[in-house]
Parts: structure tokens; sequence; C-alpha cells
């Protein structure tokens, strides 16, 4: 039996369905993910393109470039802003759903892994992680940004 997951914003305008188990989940403190969540970190899940089912509602793109030069797209509601999916140029085939946009039972997901660790905030502790990276292994920055984005 494959397993179905379901989820969407706040607003309830956007819904969406994942069909079997994640390819990847981890926590990434980067900057992007800060800003994109508001928050002290992000929660990836990430799954097959075609594992990925919009249910209902429309999504706006949002596209800008990484310090490492690659696009990325994230997806969001654009009557309540939550940001839903993302699509990063570095993992082709794959969609990342936030973690926290699932119904409940929510983070039914299995996290070992953060990235960027370098710009975990300090009041930020994860027992359940066994690996951690200060940044990933994709990071190669070529592109200065602005001091805002530091830790991306």
């Amino acid at each position: 039996m494959v397993e179905l997951h379901e989820g969407g914003c706040a607003c309830g305008a956007v819904r969406y369905r994942t069909r079997g188990m994640p390819e990847k989940a981890a926590i990434c403190h980067c900057r992007y993910c800060q800003l994109r969540t508001g928050s002290a970190f992000g929660v990836s899940v990430y799954f097959r393109d075609d594992a990925v089912e919009l249910l209902s509602g429309q999504l706006t793109d949002y596209v800008f470039r990484t310090e490492s030069d690659r696009a990325f797209c994230q997806r969001f509601c654009p009557v309540c802003g939550t940001t839903v999916f993302w699509m990063p140029e570095v993992f082709p085939g794959l969609t990342g759903v936030a973690g926290g946009t699932f119904d409940p039972p929510s983070f039914w997901y299995d996290i070992r892994r953060e990235v960027f660790a370098r710009s975990r905030a300090a009041f930020v502790a994860l027992p359940g992680v066994t690996d951690s990276a200060e940044t990933s292994s994709s990071h190669r920055p070529v592109i200065i940004e602005r001091s805002s984005l530091a830790g991306g």
C-alpha cells in the first residue's frame, strides 16, 4: 500500500497530496530558509516531482538565485502567503514540501539530518539529528550577496 499524506496552506485555498515516502528530509538553517519561514530554520521534506499533486488552489512562484548561482523557486499561496513547495535547481526532479504544512498528525517523517548548521540559532537543539553539516555538499558560493543574506 502506498502511503498518502495531504496538507495545505494556512487559509485552506491550496491543498496537496504526496504519495510514498520522502526521498530525503532535513532541517535547514540557511538564511534563505530562515527568511522563507520567518523562523530559525526550515523543515524540508523532498519528494519526486511526480509524487506531489496539487489538489486545489493556485500558487505564486518567486524565483531567486542562491549565492551558488543556482535557481531556487519557492511556491506560495497568493491569498495567505504560506510557502508550500520549493524547487531548488540543485535537486532536479525533486519538490521540497514545507514540513509544517502537512495535515495532522504533522511531522510524521523521520529527520536525522541538518544542513547549514553554521547559521543555526543558539537556542535550537535537535536531539534526533545524527548528521550535521556546516553548509551542504552543494554549497559553492560564487555570488557576493548583501549582508542580510549572510549564511545563505
